[in-house]
């Protein structure tokens, strides 16, 4: 049965082909005498000159219009001078001004030049210090105010003291708990003087916030607050660190480098100086020749000296490190324990360095440098 033959009784639709008569296609089909397919099918620069010439605008030449500018004029040129044009003339789609020129653009590849590194870009030391710094100022002259004060709410006098916090303060007021020169006081909001005497429990109390002072002692420094021989003590490197007076907490020799922590609270001093308590130290210990496995077993298991067997919690090398050069972890307190437990089995320390402290480390610390501790790392400390 032949395709043309139209059983539904509705009219034919003209048949329409964009082949060109001349293609062998056409010819074969047996349509290469109609007049329809005479006209070949026009170019495109032909069409949009057409179109552009009788006016014409329909989707097809509005597209053929779009891209024929395209072509002329392209929207990112490699001369200076278009890039130029382009910046003068170019907005976006928010109707604000694209950058005038590439130099705007370089600049924020750059980064901003009015703080110095591109937005989002990794801090320098340099900035990392500046930050530290400016933390460090707030925190001294918080506790600065304090100090120059004439007068303090009772209930913060009792917290400063370390006994507790305001919350807990204010509820021993109410209990009648605390007297200010010998009379009970359980008013609140109530202000005392430095000169006052506060007396809770029994005992007199101080006003002094309690301050923690991390510091990465350099060589050269004794850990005293005084010495006769006027040699150079801890305390001069943190002359500034807090308007109170702070202690060492322990001691490290002359010659000894690394984590000290000073402090004007008696109570964490005695608690982490005590042996019960167990602070653990970790030391890099660098010898003047090279280690051998059985003297590391054998300090492992622990040396004898002079007050009994030192007992070390861990020994091993230090990866990437010559043999001479170990990691030990302990918890007693011996004077010049680690020096003792080498020269023991033959050999002389050349440099120990405290790397860690009952938690404490020195990272971001430059040697001779110190930094106030934070309230995350004063809570752990009480917790031990």
């Amino acid at each position: 049965m032949s395709r043309d033959n139209n059983s539904s009784g509705r009219p034919k639709k003209p048949r329409s082909s964009t082949r060109n008569s001349d293609s062998p296609r056409a010819s074969k089909s047996g349509n290469s005498g109609s007049d329809s397919f005479k006209k070949s099918f026009p170019k495109a620069g032909e069409r949009n000159s057409d179109s552009r010439r009788n006016g014409d605008n329909s989707y097809q030449a509005r597209i053929d219009k779009k891209f024929s500018k395209t072509e002329q004029e392209p929207f990112i040129t490699s001369s200076s001078e278009d890039k130029k044009a382009f910046g003068k003339s170019a907005t976006n789609s928010r109707g604000g001004s694209r950058p005038k020129s590439s130099d705007t653009r370089d600049k924020y590849e750059r980064g901003s030049l009015k703080y110095g590194r591109r937005p989002g870009a990794e801090r320098t030391d340099e900035d990392r210090d500046k930050a530290r710094s400016f933390v460090q100022q707030r925190r001294f002259k918080k506790v600065e105010q304090d100090v120059h004060k004439d007068t303090i709410r009772l209930n913060k006098y009792i917290a400063n003291s370390g006994i507790c916090s305001r919350r807990e303060a204010d509820e021993l007021i109410t209990q009648g708990l605390v007297e200010v020169n010998g009379k009970v006081v359980n008013e609140m909001g109530y202000q005392v003087q430095k000169s006052d005497k506060v007396v809770f429990d029994g005992q007199n109390i101080t006003p002094e916030k309690p301050v923690y002072v991390l510091l990465n002692k350099p060589k050269g420094y004794i850990s005293t607050t005084k010495d006769d021989k006027a040699r150079k003590t801890v305390m001069d490197l943190v002359a500034n660190a807090s308007p109170y007076r702070v202690f060492p907490v322990g001691r490290l020799d002359r010659s000894t480098t690394g984590v000290i922590l000073l402090t004007n609270d008696g109570h964490m001093t005695k608690k982490l100086t005590h042996p019960s308590f167990d602070a653990k130290k970790i030391y890099h210990v660098t010898l003047d020749k090279k280690l051998t496995n059985e003297d590391l077993k054998l300090i492992a298991e622990g040396i004898r000296l002079d007050e009994g067997i030192a007992e070390v919690d861990q020994i091993s090398f230090i990866e990437g490190k010559p043999r001479n050069e170990v990691g030990i972890e302990i918890h007693i307190g011996w004077n010049r324990v680690i020096r003792r437990i080498f020269q023991r089995l033959g050999y002389e320390v050349e440099a120990l360095d405290r790397v860690m402290f009952a938690g404490l480390t020195k990272k971001n610390i430059k040697r001779g440098h110190w930094r106030i501790l934070t309230e995350l790392e004063v809570n752990n400390l009480k917790m031990l």
